[in-house]
């Protein structure tokens, strides 16, 4: 495996894009595929480590369920404001030109959408929507926090808070806060993503899997490979011997497994890896 600095090793770029090239590419990508965007990611270079709420203690607790979405009604603005970056924009060129097959995805912005690639797995869900954890009835996010400003006229979401990830903000919480409950069977909504703790849905975890069994090659960009769900589709395509290129600031938990590593922005090295 080479790991590279590509401002420090001539030629890695180049070396990059000969592991890549004529090969149908899967594209696994992460948080830091969007830090660009203005969207916080949870381990970045200086980052605090964030612990987020888990599966069980969202589902277990009404004053959890309360707080969330108290906190994610001010903090959503960040990620739905948010606009695709050059790192977007390089996939979803890419993905035209026929160079990448597939994007699998652990962020949950939606933003390689707005960028233009179309044959994206969103392998942890989507912020924009809401589903119910009784009857399965969703709706749009805009839905639910109309719902939610009703309920609470006197909410101020125009404060200065320090936004978190995954749609999150540092505010305070009041006693009084309501949350809406489903119309159809009174149950409580869910935002319509994967929590920490919650399996993948097993129909993702195979799609993924058929996708790393179809690549040629992998490209890593902007994930750490913390969480196993991504980290296992990196596992798998080392079995079948195929390259994997990692373009990530910092280290992953892959980088053993990689054919070769570049320490970078997303943003910045990808349409060179790329064309």
């Amino acid at each position: 495996m080479i790991n590279s600095n590509p401002d420090s090793q001539p030629g890695v770029i180049q070396k990059a894009r000969e592991l890549l090239a004529s090969k149908e590419l899967l594209v696994v990508t992460g948080a830091g595929i969007s830090t660009d965007s203005g969207i916080p990611d949870y381990r970045g270079a200086g980052r605090v480590e964030k612990h987020p709420l888990t599966f069980d203690e969202f589902m277990g607790s009404r004053a959890n369920q309360a707080r969330y979405w108290a906190r994610s009604y001010v903090g959503w603005s960040r990620v739905a404001l948010a606009e695709p970056n050059r790192g977007h924009f390089a996939l979803a060129q890419a993905e035209q030109l026929g160079i990448v097959q597939k994007i699998i995805t652990q962020n949950v912005d939606g933003l390689h959408q707005r960028s233009g690639s179309k044959s994206v797995l969103e392998l942890h869900g989507r912020l924009d929507r809401v589903i119910c954890s009784g009857c399965g009835d969703i709706l749009s996010r805009n839905e639910l926090d109309a719902r939610i400003a009703f309920l609470n006229p006197d909410v101020y979401q125009d404060q200065d808070v320090e936004y978190t990830p995954d749609g999150d903000a540092e505010v305070e919480v009041g006693k009084n806060f309501r949350v809406p409950d489903c119309g159809a069977c009174g149950a409580h909504f869910k935002p319509d993503v994967v929590f920490f703790g919650e399996q993948v849905p097993l129909m993702r975890v195979q799609e993924s899997q058929e996708a790393v069994d179809r690549a040629e090659g992998v490209l890593v960009a902007g994930t750490s490979l913390t969480v196993n769900s991504g980290l296992r589709l990196i596992k798998r395509a080392q079995k079948r011997g195929i390259p994997i290129v990692i373009v990530n600031l910092g280290e992953t938990r892959g980088d053993h497994m990689a054919t070769l590593k570049l320490q970078g922005s997303t943003s910045e090295l990808l349409k060179e890896i790329l064309f």
